[in-house]
């Protein structure tokens, strides 16, 4: 059966990728700007810097963007004469700003005749080179290289080497810290308020200094402060004060002989008032700078940091496609790391890449977090305290509701409260609609279903005790009070909540928003009741007495969790399982009519609005719900999840479900694809690694039509890159031992990873058409059991193990 569903992303031009290890564009394009900007990101976890020009400001084409984990301002916006609160990721002061003429012409303000960005993902380097050429007609090659400092998290390092190619004589060349910047990346926030900034102050020294001080509305001050190293061999540079209120600037002024280069190296440190172990920012951000060595032992020891990372998230896998994978690593890796973890930040579903979904947490962490557990845990734990540390506001939204226990936010982002949009703009109709997103309950069980996992793969009941049972306890609280009886079913069913397909979010003939009995929802729902009596079960005596007795928790409340967890509702027809209640009640689309009209159906949701319909009357899927079961959990665990709720749930069920929604989905995520690879995986595998192919490399086509400019999508790089980690090997942890059941593509010929387990840093798993070779490095740990299609075997440290397939 090869499935190809309407709607499914294909590829675009030649990803711009010479090796595996480098990205590469040549010439200037106004039109992918935007996209080699966010591409072309460098970070630490700490900050990142969009690969704009040094010299570009944000004008339509290019948007350097600088982003600090966790730095969030709220602020409001009126429209429609309603005022609106919302809080966005700040744009921060932008550290680039470097450009240079020679006496007597215009400063350059690009493009340039020539040039090439180079991204090394190795090590983390940005490198662009290129020739400029003024009104005069003089040419200068320029060469510049730019890190966000793997080993000093607030430093950032740009190098700029000038050589005049026909020309000689005086040169001017100027560096800023520019303040004055705003938030206005998303096309679709224009007119919505954009400054976050007030200038505090800023100030030039005569030694080639700079530092600037601004404040958020929230009230978190953040200082820079740059060095500048000159290189040259004429007279000594002179430095002249070109400070202004929020931007502080220096003129560099010397002389330049043709073919002899001119070095400027500018190193910026950055601090803000909620940095840890910081006194005054603007104190530590000036001794930081001065301190600063010269760029290349910058680079030295930033790559070293890099070649440790590689090396400790390995995955060799045998087809083309190693660049995307590592690219997609790549900024993972900049996005959340050892910098972020004592920061109380969450995991933004665009990185730190953008402003788009105004840098907002979801559950794209639950995609993200697979990735985390295997190779880098510290980090998963750490995400998972963000949300512990949250529980206070997520047992006050469930109060909201009257219910008990936590209702965790859709959109996240400073203090835990629901930061999700009330409306949103459809640019094909140019209406701003009601936006009922934050109905979407499930992301709880997310944050649960990450808890588990987590335990699962490290075995950490430390953690389990501190913080993960009781966010599960409180989750499942929840669900067990949202759950209301219908005595004519005699079962339990969860009203007004929206799935992950973003489509619908109203029965066509109801007057309120909300749909009954999300499929997805409620078997998840139950999943989080079982787990929280197991986690319970799972403390230390005297920590589940602590907990029973802090969390009034009574003996009968588990026994009510079990009652409630084997009777939800969970809605078929057609021999399938339902996306909703009541989704069989919705009319079908002419597939045919529209995919004639509009070449491109993934914001199918847009496209209906703006003709005055809604995707709400029809069976279309953004990404299909009822699917992520089978991401979540094998097929096995599914059975059992439908059998436990009432269902006989045989094998044709998934391959029914599959083959009836992958017909009605259009892949409005970026997640469809990873979910739909996943599930396809045992059913079609040539339609999964079409998927596959299509999440690996979804923002370096931007196959969302101009989306990655705002960003890149963090859940589908690190879904991509776990779907060789985990659904290919068919890698589950559980029950204490690693479960293997390989499922190779028949384009992917064998595949090597490294990961960690249990206080293992080195359990290397290799799969080939013929065997799985375990191999645990040496050290103390206990020996790990590995079990394979009903076989097992334990492998102790520096020992392996084959399995014959």
């Amino acid at each position: 059966m090869d499935l190809d569903p309407p709607g499914r992303p294909t590829g675009g031009r030649h990803p711009p990728m010479p090796d595996p290890w480098t990205l590469r564009w040549t010439g200037y394009q106004p039109a992918e700007e935007g996209l080699r900007e966010a591409l072309a990101t460098v970070g630490n976890g700490y900050l990142a810097t969009r690969g704009a020009a040094p010299e570009a400001v944000a004008d339509g084409v290019h948007y350097p963007g600088t982003y600090l984990a966790g730095c969030y301002d709220r602020t409001g916006s009126v429209v429609g004469a309603r005022l609106f609160t919302h809080e966005d990721l700040v744009n921060c002061p932008n550290w680039l700003p470097v450009t240079f003429r020679p006496a007597g012409g215009d400063w350059f303000t690009g493009p340039p005749a020539r040039q090439e960005l180079e991204l090394d993902l190795r090590r983390g380097l940005l490198t662009r080179r290129a020739v400029c050429v003024d009104g005069g007609g003089r040419r200068t090659r320029l060469v510049q290289r730019r890190i966000a400092s793997r080993a000093r998290p607030h430093l950032a390092a740009l190098e700029t080497v000038l050589t005049p190619e026909d020309w000689s004589g005086p040169l001017e060349i100027r560096s800023a810290l520019d303040g004055t910047v705003a938030n206005t990346g998303v096309p679709r926030y224009a007119g919505l308020t954009s400054r976050h900034l007030t200038p505090l102050g800023q100030g030039a020294g005569p030694d080639g200094t700079l530092w600037l001080q601004a404040s958020t509305g929230a009230g978190r001050r953040i200082a820079l402060a740059a060095r500048h190293l000159i290189r040259t061999t004429g007279r000594p540079a002179a430095f002249a004060d070109g400070t202004r209120t929020g931007l502080a600037a220096q003129v560099v002024a010397l002389d330049a002989a043709a073919g002899v280069p001119v070095t400027l190296d500018k190193a910026v440190a950055v601090h803000t008032s909620h940095d840890p172990a910081t006194g005054d920012p603007l104190d530590a951000a000036r001794q930081l700078a001065a301190e600063a060595p010269d760029f290349d032992t910058l680079l030295d020891e930033h790559a070293l940091r890099w070649e440790q990372l590689w090396q400790r998230c390995r995955i060799d896998a045998d087809f083309d496609g190693l660049g995307p994978l590592h690219l997609n690593l790549f900024h993972l890796l900049q996005t959340y790391s050892e910098h972020s973890a004592d920061l109380d930040v969450g995991l933004p579903a665009r990185g730190l890449h953008g402003e788009a979904y105004r840098g907002h947490v979801f559950w794209d962490e639950l995609f993200v977090l697979r990735v985390l557990d295997l190779h880098f845990p510290e980090l998963a734990r750490a995400a998972l305290r963000y949300r512990h540390r949250r529980l206070g506001a997520a047992r006050r939204a469930a109060r909201a509701e009257g219910r008990r226990g936590a209702s965790y936010p859709w959109q996240s982002a400073d203090d835990g409260r629901e930061e999700s949009a009330r409306i949103h703009l459809n640019p094909l109709s140019g209406r701003w609609l009601p936006d009922h997103s934050h109905l979407q309950r499930h992301v709880g069980s997310a944050v649960a279903y990450n808890v588990w996992q987590y335990y699962q793969a490290t075995g950490d009941r430390d953690f389990l005790a501190e913080a993960g049972a009781e966010t599960l306890v409180e989750i499942a609280r929840y669900w067990a009070c949202a759950a209301e009886y219908t005595p004519s079913r005699q079962r339990w069913s969860i009203r007004g909540v929206l799935g992950p397909d973003e489509y619908h979010d109203a029965y066509p003939w109801a007057d309120r928003p909300g749909l009954d009995d999300n499929a997805y929802t409620n078997v998840l729902a139950s999943w989080v009741l079982a787990r929280a009596a197991d986690a319970l079960d799972a403390l230390p005596a005297r920590r589940r007495a602590e907990l029973t007795e802090t969390l009034a928790l009574d003996a009968a409340e588990p026994d009510r969790w079990q009652e409630i967890g084997r009777h939800l509702h969970v809605p078929l027809h057609d021999g399938v399982i339902s996306q909703f209640d009541g989704y069989e009640r919705l009319a079908e689309l002419d597939w045919d009519a529209y995919r004639r009209h509009y070449p491109d159906l993934r914001r199918l949701d847009r496209i209906l609005e703006a003709e005055g319909d809604s995707a709400n009357r029809y069976r279309v899927s953004k990404q299909a719900d009822a699917l992520m079961l089978w991401y979540l959990f094998s097929a096995r665990e599914v059975r059992d999840l439908l059998r436990r709720l009432g269902h006989p749930a045989g094998h044709e069920l998934m391959r029914r479900t599959v083959s009836y929604y992958l017909r009605r989905t259009v892949h409005g995520s970026t997640l469809s694809s990873v979910v739909h690879a996943w599930v396809l995986t045992r059913c079609d595998r040539r339609a999964s690694w079409r998927h596959f192919r299509d999440a690996l490399t979804a923002d370096l086509r931007d196959s969302q039509g101009g989306t990655t400019r705002e960003g890149v999508h963090l859940g589908a790089m690190a879904g991509a890159v776990d779907l060789l980690q985990r659904c290919y090997t068919g890698l589950e942890l559980r029950e204490d031992a690693l479960w293997l059941d390989p499922r190779l593509p028949a384009a992917l010929g064998s595949l090597v990873m490294d990961v960690r387990y249990r206080g293992h840093w080195g359990v290397r798993i290799a799969v080939d058409r013929k065997n799985v070779t375990v191999t645990l490095g040496q050290d103390r740990q206990e020996p790990v059991t590995v079990r394979l299609r009903g076989t097992a075997a334990r492998v102790g440290p520096g020992e392996s193990h084959t399995f014959a397939l």
